[in-house]
């Protein structure tokens, strides 16, 4: 039986949307093949072996218990993710599932990690991890692949500290409004802001360098939200296009995506012309190579109301997994059961980790 580490929660603002996606992967898991070790990783960064009940980690009560365990049985409880220890994540687990999104989790560092561990893992690789996340060096890989991105600028804290009205100068002259302020390293509309002026945007600029130090300024577009999810390493496929259906003129942002309340209607397939559809399909499977993509991921576009012309957004590495989430419904739609997505996951993760092993690395 493989012993599958489930990586959850995570040093970063999307800690408890990990928690629900991880939860909701481990419901869907084959437990007579899987030996599932929960492994969850706090706000603080520590890592801790989790053995209660899953329903506390939505609650985020799993850290309290977690603790308390390893007060009471250090032995038992203890690890090292590498180095020495008590014994090492190699010694617990065969295969890491992450099922975390944002910093430290979904920009490559957890990626690294784990290859220096020699753990094979779920999704993509370091590179590409690193590159998605980074929303600047994604639009700048797109472009160089020759795909189509919305017009942006960009800044940083000295250049914004050195001189605020020349980067407002800069920007409303190449862009016009709306624009969104975004900080180029989070996941789930986190620190989004949408100017619909210059007082806006200064205060949008500001609200992202709370969260990153390069910071992605974006012409808006009057568009429809087309999602589709791509699976495999070196033949990548495409699913079905899905569209987010906002209740308002307002952004998805991070609770419309996460709470009930908020929670935007998806229509999938989306209700648009199969040739369009197909466009975006073929282009998110481009942009995935273009990032150097294994795995899985969650691939975002706009298609301009007006014109019809498509932009690439971004790319997700980890995208959600919760009841609402885009991805694994994508796949649904397409004939693959959420299980089976799940599975094809850990297999193309297994394919990728054996290749690169029996490639030659002496003369």
């Amino acid at each position: 039986m493989m012993r599958l580490g489930i990586l959850f929660g995570g040093k970063s603002p999307e800690h408890e949307v990990s928690c629900c996606s991880a939860v909701s992967v481990m419901e869907a898991l084959d437990k007579d093949k899987y030996d599932i070790v929960m492994i969850g990783i706090t706000k603080k960064g520590r890592w801790l072996l989790y053995d209660g009940p899953r329903e506390a980690i939505s609650t985020g009560e799993w850290q309290k218990i977690a603790e308390e365990r390893l007060t009471a049985d250090p032995e038992k409880y203890s690890f090292a993710v590498l180095g020495a220890g008590v014994r090492q994540l190699t010694d617990m687990i065969d295969f890491a599932f992450p099922v975390m999104h944002g910093s430290f989790c979904e920009d490559g560092k957890l990626q690294g990690l784990l290859e220096m561990a020699d753990i094979p893992y779920a999704g993509c690789g370091t590179l590409a991890s690193a590159a998605a996340m980074d929303k600047i060096t994604a639009k700048q890989l797109f472009i160089k692949a020759g795909l189509p991105v919305c017009r942006y600028e960009t800044t940083d804290p000295a250049e914004w500290a050195a001189d605020r009205d020349g980067v407002i100068r800069r920007v409303t002259g190449n862009l016009k409004f709306p624009i969104y302020v975004k900080p180029a390293n989070e996941g789930s509309s986190v620190g989004i802001t949408k100017a619909k002026n210059e007082e806006d945007l200064r205060r949008g600029i500001e609200e992202a360098l709370r969260f990153d130090r390069r910071i992605l300024i974006e012409e808006g577009v009057d568009a429809r939200e087309i999602e589709t999810g791509v699976l495999g390493n070196t033949e990548i496929r495409a699913a079905v296009t899905g569209e987010v259906v906002a209740e308002s003129d307002d952004f998805y942002d991070y609770d419309a995506k996460y709470t009930d309340d908020g929670k935007p209607k998806m229509k999938i397939p989306a209700e648009i012309p199969q040739e369009v559809s197909e466009k975006i399909r073929e282009i998110a499977v481009e942009a995935f190579k273009a990032i150097d993509g294994e795995g899985y991921a969650r691939c975002d576009f706009f298609v301009d109301k007006r014109d019809g012309t498509i932009y690439i957004n971004e790319i997700n590495t980890i995208p959600g997994f919760t009841k609402f989430s885009m991805f694994p419904l994508l796949w649904e739609s397409a004939g693959v059961p959420y299980s089976e997505t799940i599975e094809r996951i850990i297999g193309l993760g297994y394919e990728r980790y054996n290749a690169a092993h029996n490639r030659k690395t002496d003369k």
